[in-house]
């Protein structure tokens, strides 16, 4: 189902690459402002890239890019390939390394109605714009989208733990605390096979809605203004980072929720009271246990609301029947569903998912230990504690075309930007050495 091609990337000079560190950022929706700041001081940052600066961000991030370009701070390589990207990570508290084990390529950007590129969250129409017009002003693509597609076989990680004893380059240690590593195919019956495998699967949208909305809305753009052309031009494709979802280092971290506000009067006590209506409310001794005593539990949930009011919090099943949003089953099962409907709906009077995604009142927030002190320095009201969503959870949302609540999967790692470019120009996929990939 999944066209993928290779490309010929574009990196850093091989002086630079040394110091590969220095150069690469965290993706334009992660990274924070002090973050941003930071990079900015470091002109060969690939943040001037992916997030640009100043009243014509856009204009300005392509003046950079020709001038990178001209200078020879990128250049791009001669062959086209698939490019081997494995990030070695530990996560908190644990030991374990893991090691979530991918490839680089360009994938045709596929609507959503073409049931080939699954989604599993909607998106922000201000910033799905702002990738847009980034991308129709550079046809340049600085981060790789994360997509998932299954092979319980395991047949392309032969060759990826080949090609990666051979690495192009790698960070110490990126600013999430991974190590990454790149390297690259370039033998052409290889390449083909990897073509061949993911004809047969479809691919899920892991992480970058944004960012793969913007291609589709440049793609249709261009096929607007160009009706008679291929299906082949560069901006028929989007740069993906594809792992398979098989694997046991695919890790999904919990999102929480923080109510940075309650409404009007509402004290704790009344809070507690409708919250009874709906989930039996335990009290706990200690907070830092929340999530050990909810794991694994449908349905079940800790609240902090300040010096040391610990609950947990377990729907009572027979009111489950009253979750009446208009989505499908698999859905309606979510965790976070019956958090959103019983809790911000049924509880605080926010009603409806449009009216969540758009409430101040809540913030979601990775951190545990963050959410506790918040909550007690007085900066928000109450934190909701929650599990992580499962890989065979997100696969079931997708594939019964629905989408989840906002922020239910934060896929850990992230990607990172400046690791590898790509330009999709006409011209790079008309290279007479792209011609025997092409379908």
């Amino acid at each position: 189902m999944a066209e993928i091609q290779p490309l010929r990337g574009w990196r850093y000079n091989a002086t630079l690459s040394q110091n590969i560190d220095d150069y690469v950022s965290p993706l334009f929706d992660v990274v924070s402002a002090r973050q941003r700041e930071a990079l900015y001081r470091n002109p060969l940052n690939s943040i001037h890239l992916s997030v640009p600066r100043g009243e014509d961000a856009a204009g300005e991030a392509l003046r950079r890019l020709q001038e990178w370009q001209q200078a020879g701070v990128l250049r791009q390589d001669e062959l086209p390939g698939i490019y081997a990207y494995y990030q070695y990570f530990r996560l908190p508290g644990s030991a374990r390394e893991y090691c979530r084990k991918g490839f680089m390529c360009h994938i045709r950007a596929y609507d959503w109605a073409e049931d080939v590129v699954l989604r599993h969250e909607n998106t922000l129409p201000a910033a799905v714009n702002d990738r847009a017009e980034l991308l129709a002003r550079t046809e340049f693509q600085t981060s790789a989208t994360h997509g998932l597609y299954r092979d319980d076989d395991f047949e392309l990680e032969r060759y990826l733990d080949e090609a990666i004893l051979t690495p192009l380059y790698q960070t110490e240690e990126d600013y999430q605390g991974a190590r990454d590593v790149l390297a690259v195919i370039q033998d052409a019956a290889v390449i083909k096979r990897f073509q061949q495998v993911l004809a047969a699967r479809q691919v899920i949208l892991a992480d970058g809605h944004h960012r793969y909305e913007g291609s589709l809305a440049y793609r249709q753009a261009r096929q607007a203004a160009e009706p008679a052309a291929t299906g082949q031009e560069g901006w028929n494709f989007h740069l993906m980072y594809l792992t398979n979802s098989s694997a046991d280092d695919l890790r999904i971290l919990p999102t929480h929720r923080l109510l940075l506000e309650l409404p009007k009067g509402l004290s704790n006590e009344e809070l507690l009271t409708r919250l009874e209506t709906y989930f039996l409310v335990m009290p706990k001794e200690d907070p830092y246990d929340l999530p050990e005593l909810i794991a694994g539990k449908p349905w079940a949930f800790g609240l902090y609301l300040g010096e040391g009011q610990a609950y947990k919090l377990r729907l009572r099943p027979e009111v489950h029947a009253q979750l009446d949003w208009d989505t499908t089953t698999e859905v309606k099962a979510l965790d976070l569903t019956v958090l959103h409907f019983f809790v911000l709906e049924k509880v605080l009077g926010i009603v409806g998912p449009d009216a969540q995604r758009q409430w101040p009142g809540v913030a979601y927030v990775r951190n545990f230990p963050e959410c506790l002190q918040r909550v007690d320095h007085g900066e928000a009201r109450a934190a909701f504690i929650t599990s992580e969503v499962t890989m065979d959870e997100v696969e079931r949302v997708c594939h019964s075309g629905a989408v989840m609540p906002p922020k239910s999967t934060f896929f850990y790692p992230k990607t990172i930007g400046g690791f590898l470019f790509s330009s999709i120009r006409a011209d790079e996929t008309q290279h007479p050495f792209m011609r025997e990939f092409m379908g």
